[in-house]
């Protein structure tokens, strides 16, 4: 019979996926996204790559493609894909960005804000469904906890040695 996790030679439990709160925060983000993205993919033809893109431009701030990852965590690479099939859509526009010649300001069109308009009702009809089982404690306590994880990690990230804040 087994009453819990064994230690290997070291005193240290081994390691289950499962429990793993990093992998089962993946899986629940996974699961969440694709369950709203389920609302509009087939209906819009948006990913949820290019959704993000959408939900952040649609706050009405020009913003790069740099802060957009800083913004969502999303990689350079889907960053860069998502901003380039809305722009080929015309549901994004680029234009020079004053502050830093580089990089380019990036906005959604009025094509884009009426896409945002449609999709915006849609994705929080699937939130209130989602929560619908917890009480306004419990999402009060979840978004806290997320937000404290958030911040734990980006701290944490930002001490790591390959870190360009490290040794600060």
């Amino acid at each position: 019979m087994n009453d819990g996790p064994t230690q290997d030679e070291t005193g240290t439990a081994p390691l289950r996926l499962g429990d793993y709160l990093p992998y089962r925060l993946a899986i629940a983000s996974n699961q969440v996204s694709s369950m709203v993205a389920q609302a509009y993919q087939s209906r819009f033809g948006i990913t949820i790559w290019e959704w993000r893109v959408i939900a952040i431009l649609g706050e009405g701030r020009p913003l790069t493609a740099q802060a957009l990852c800083d913004v969502t965590a999303m990689d350079k690479v889907s960053v860069s894909r998502a901003v380039r099939a809305l722009a080929d859509r015309g549901l994004i526009s680029r234009s020079h960005n004053v502050a830093d010649r580089r990089s380019r300001l990036l906005a959604l069109t009025a094509s884009g804000q009426a896409v945002y308009a449609e999709i915006a009702p849609v994705a929080l009809a699937a939130e209130r469904d989602l929560l619908a089982g917890l009480s306004p404690g419990d999402v009060a306590q979840l978004a806290d906890l997320l937000d404290r994880l958030r911040d734990r990690a980006r701290e944490l990230k930002s001490r790591s040695p390959g870190s360009p804040r490290a040794g600060r």
